[in-house]
């Protein structure tokens, strides 16, 4: 019996309180009188599925001691090619391969998988960078809840660039920010300091929806479920790049069959991700024109390169050949050079320049020869690149399994993100009852969820409808657009706000909001049907069933025998509107002292923001920053205030400083 197959054995009767005699004989008699019924996956048990182009694998294994413990890995190549670029093309295929290599497991474990993780390569990735800034009148405090309407801004630009591609809809997958800054001052974060102006720059992730439910639909025609869906490039970074290390400008390039997918690090964080939809099968489809030899052939030819030879084979006339190592790296130099460009030039466009180190991943970073081309086109050093695999032992490790293979770093990081908390296992949320799709882990608000779904901003926060603005006869008119009608989210049972934060096991119901209709009006609209009389607009003769445009200027001039042009529609509606009645006068207790905030023309509420004016504040030279207290609780100028209010603004003192 071999000697992986006597350790599982070892690890079932372990697990099921058998003895573990020495004679192997004893312990195959006695695992083989187990009963057929296999144990159900318990919640520590992570079993991850890598669905490639060119084979799938599943590693399962469960997370001791902060490391991820393989307990199994099974590998099973696609009998033809059912994936393109990383893409599924054929499900039922797909499907079946998925089910032999959980078969495998099952029995090797004796356990019933019941969920898996997976990740997503996609040959359309998108990564989409964006700004957004937000300017205030006077220095604020930045709380939470502007750090995220900063970003919310930022991604609903990143959305707007995508979403000109109207043949496609696309999941955002994800976001990292880049970099923000604080009255023209780089910054690490911004939350608790003040500033007038704040800019963020972020790099957002888009999947096109085909890739999302491809996966999902394979995972279902197995009878499981996914407990987490990541993206491959972030996957096989968790395996091949630790954390500790990823203060360094570094970048993972994970090579497969039909895609390249790339991820950079720097600053301890990830800041983008991208893909180039070139890989390992460029090369082979290469050799199978110039060999005349097919795909199968092929592959073995190129996986076999650095071995004895020459090497053999036999063409698709049936003749015997060989080739030497020499003349095969020679035959497939202009390949290999065309995929270290594509590589380089996808590492420089999304990282700005040459990281200072580059690790080689997936079964195509065995390539003859690839890793010093990538060097060469990056005009790195050469041993600034590497094969990742030496790393693998820091976060997985096996009694009986050689984990130091590149081919593992999407299998193994898949498991390790997820049994190590990188993405949760066990985080299920359900959106308008199903499982939401959850692309990473950490602290989520609604809006990311939503936004992982394929919920768009203006689903979110609405859209009033827009405003007609046009001169009739010298005099301006405005015609207000419709209200829209709001979202409604609700969190567990309760309304809720887009940033509110989502935990495990919560339930979220969303209906998305209804944008208000534009206004409109036509001639006959705003003269009567019954005018009589020249009508220009522009300048341009038009009659009672022209539509009215933004900006327009009207001359309606009518007959002498008919009365003037009369509005149709009511004054109210078509003209600026009359100022709402005065509102009254606010007193608060301001830094101690009663003051009364002045009535407002327009009606509107009292806000911290009308209080500044009154506190004797030096706005224009301030000495230190400004702390704001509305009953004793930290405040901002967009808060709303009340009768009585106890309001504090002054300088904060050097010692809270410190």
């Amino acid at each position: 019996m071999r000697r992986r197959e006597i350790v599982a054995r070892r690890r079932v009767a372990a697990r099921l309180g058998l003895p573990q005699p020495t004679d192997d004989s004893i312990l195959m008699k006695e695992v083989a009188a187990l009963p057929e019924k296999y144990q159900e996956q318990e919640k520590n048990i992570v079993c991850a599925l890598d669905i490639g182009t060119r084979s799938i694998v599943g590693a399962v294994g469960r997370a001791e001691e902060g490391r991820f413990h393989v307990l199994a890995i099974e590998k099973e190549e696609h009998g033809k090619r059912a994936m393109l670029d990383g893409q599924i093309e054929d499900i039922e295929q797909v499907a079946g391969i998925a089910r032999r290599v959980i078969d495998r497991i099952e029995q090797r474990l004796q356990v019933r998988i019941k969920r898996v993780c997976v990740a997503a390569a996609g040959r359309s990735l998108r990564s989409q960078k964006a700004s957004y800034t937000l300017e205030y009148e006077e220095p604020r405090q930045v709380s939470d809840e502007v750090v995220n309407q900063l970003e919310a801004g930022a991604l609903a630009a990143a959305e707007a660039v995508v979403l000109e591609d109207k043949d496609s809809y696309f999941y955002m997958v994800g976001y990292t920010a880049a970099q923000y800054r604080l009255d023209g001052y780089p910054m690490s974060t911004l939350q608790g300091h003040f500033g007038r102006r704040l800019e963020v720059d972020l790099v957002a992730t888009f999947l096109p929806r085909e890739v999302v439910d491809s996966l999902y639909t394979v995972v279902s025609r197995l009878g499981l479920e996914v407990s987490s869906l990541t993206l491959e490039p972030i996957a096989s970074l968790n395996a091949a790049i630790p954390l500790d290390i990823r203060l360094l400008n570094l970048v993972l390039v994970d090579i497969g069959a039909g895609t390249s997918d790339i991820a950079v690090c720097r600053d301890g964080s990830v800041v983008g991700y991208t893909m180039a939809t070139v890989a390992g099968d460029e090369i082979t489809e290469l050799i199978m024109k110039k060999l005349l030899v097919d795909f199968k052939t092929a592959e073995g030819l190129k996986m076999a390169m650095g071995g004895k030879e020459p090497l053999r084979y036999t063409d698709i006339l049936g003749m015997q050949q060989k080739i030497t190592l020499p003349r095969l790296v020679d035959l497939i130099q202009p390949a290999v050079e065309q995929l270290a460009k594509e590589i380089a030039d996808k590492i420089v466009e999304l990282n700005g320049q040459a990281p200072s180190a580059v690790f080689l991943a997936g079964g195509g970073s065995k390539l003859y020869g690839l890793r010093q081309a990538v060097a060469e086109q990056l005009k790195m050093d050469d041993n600034r690149v590497t094969i990742a695999g030496n790393h693998f032992e820091k976060n997985a490790f096996s009694e009986d399994i050689e984990l130091n293979n590149p081919e593992y770093s999407t299998p193994l990081g898949i498991a390790i993100s997820a049994a190590l908390g990188m993405i949760n296992d066990s985080y299920v949320v359900t959106l308008n009852g199903s499982p939401a799709k959850l692309f990473r882990s950490g602290t989520l608000t609604i809006r990311d969820i939503l936004l992982m779904n394929g919920c768009r901003y203006g689903d979110m926060m609405g859209r009033t409808g827009a405003n007609l603005t046009f001169i009739l006869n010298g005099k301006r008119h405005f015609v207000r657009g419709g209200q829209c009608r709001p979202a409604k989210i609700v969190l567990n049972g309760a309304e809720a706000e887009p940033s509110s934060v989502v935990h495990a096991g919560d339930t979220i119901e969303f209906a998305p909001a209804k944008p208000g209709q534009n206004a409109s009006r036509n001639l006959a609209e705003l003269l009567g049907e019954d005018f009589v009389g020249e009508l220009l607009v522009n300048d341009e003769l038009a009659d009672l069933t022209y539509q009215v445009k933004n900006g327009d200027v009207i001359v309606a001039q009518a007959d002498v025998e008919t009365p003037p042009p009369a509005e149709s529609t009511s004054s109210e509606a078509i003209s600026m509107p009359e100022p709402p009645p005065l509102g009254a006068p606010l007193l608060v207790n301001l830094n101690g002292r009663q003051v009364s905030l002045p009535a407002k023309p327009s009606g509107e509420p009292h806000y911290l923001l009308d209080a500044l004016q009154h506190s004797d504040l030096d706005l224009d030279n301030p000495r230190h920053p400004v702390e704001l207290l509305v009953n004793g609780q930290p405040g901002q100028f967009s808060q709303k205030l009340t009768e009585s209010d106890e309001v504090i603004i002054r300088y904060q003192q050097l010692d809270q400083k410190n």
